[in-house]
């Protein structure tokens, strides 16, 4: 596959963008899960980005790039979970007006976080694929800019800017992990640190239950799932974006796949052992790591992203296999 490709330069330019808007999120060691792994691991903690993950970092570097009148007329997507949180508070830094879609389904919780935000939700559809189509319609009639979840170049360059901060903070690295839902954090990840040390392993995990983005590797093109086996939210995805196929299968060395519940005992395992508390996608990492996934030699200078904080508490409390 050819494709996007963005440059030291460009991964740069987006993340003087949006430093003055977001944390620079800590670099943790652990000692429980390097001796778990035989590795040399760290955990890149976006859970402690403002609202709750990285979500926030693309959106800011797109509403950047915006123009004054794209930025009068305002900017729309559609989400429930993160990427709804993440256009809101960029939105807001920028004093944009942002319209959230969401399926009527959606949480009261994860509604009022987003208008807590400052935007405006509008309910529609049962599914996303329904709630998308109404963000769509509301491009068209009102003039919206939308701001996709994971397939945007500009927004996959900000998220990128995880990755400068993982080379700055750990400049030996010889090893990245990120989880893989859309594909915009792992795209952005696995350019910019190879744009800084292209012998810098990345490593994609996907749920076994959803592995979109492992078969579209390797039939060379997107394919679209047939059947879901995913409850994780932030890896429950039926089709990967046409950039960010295009980016993992040019820029991601490996990717591994486990069973959500394999998923959930590392997210137990990290509030256990790290007294951190991530969401699904965000442990998916430590779980290849603990189940032995990643074939890497002893002591490899490894990096697990922790990508979120927002834990579903009701969903954690249906476990049943714990």
């Amino acid at each position: 596959m050819s494709g996007l490709t963005l440059t030291r330069a460009e991964f740069e330019a987006a993340y003087r963008n949006i430093a003055p808007h977001v944390y620079r999120t800590p670099m943790l060691t652990s000692r429980s899960l390097s001796d778990a792994s035989g590795l040399d691991v760290r955990l890149k903690a976006e859970l402690f980005q403002r609202g709750g993950s990285y979500k926030v970092r693309g959106p800011l570097n797109k509403i950047a790039r915006l123009t004054e009148a794209e930025r009068a007329r305002g900017v729309i997507c559609s989400s429930a979970g993160n990427h709804a949180q993440g256009v809101a508070i960029a939105a807001r830094h920028y004093g944009v007006r942002a319209v959230v879609v969401m399926a009527e389904n959606a949480t009261r919780a994860k509604v009022a976080a987003t208008e807590g935000y400052g935007a405006r939700v509008v309910l529609h559809g049962r599914i996303w694929d329904e709630a998308n189509e109404k963000a769509l319609q509301l491009v068209e009639r009102d003039g919206f800019t939308y701001i996709h979840p994971f397939d945007d170049p500009d927004l996959i360059a900000g998220q990128g800017s995880v990755g400068l901060e993982i080379m700055e903070q750990f400049p030996e690295v010889e090893m990245v992990v990120v989880p893989i839902g859309g594909g915009g954090l792992i795209s952005g990840i696995s350019m910019a640190v190879k744009s800084i040390n292209p012998n810098v392993r990345v490593v994609g995990v996907e749920s076994s239950g959803a592995p979109a983005m492992k078969r579209s590797v390797e039939a060379g093109e997107c394919i679209v799932l047939e059947e879901m086996g995913c409850i994780i939210d932030g890896l429950r995805v039926l089709r990967v974006g046409d950039n960010t196929c295009s980016v993992v299968s040019r820029f991601v060395d490996e990717i591994v796949t486990l069973p959500d519940e394999q998923i959930f005992d590392a997210m137990l395992w990290l509030m256990t052992r790290t007294k951190l508390v991530t969401e699904g996608a965000a442990a998916s990492p430590v779980g290849a790591l603990l189940q032995g996934l990643i074939d890497a030699p002893r002591g490899t200078k490894t990096v697990c992203v922790l990508s979120g904080g927002n834990l579903d508490v009701e969903q954690l409390r249906g476990l049943s296999w714990n």
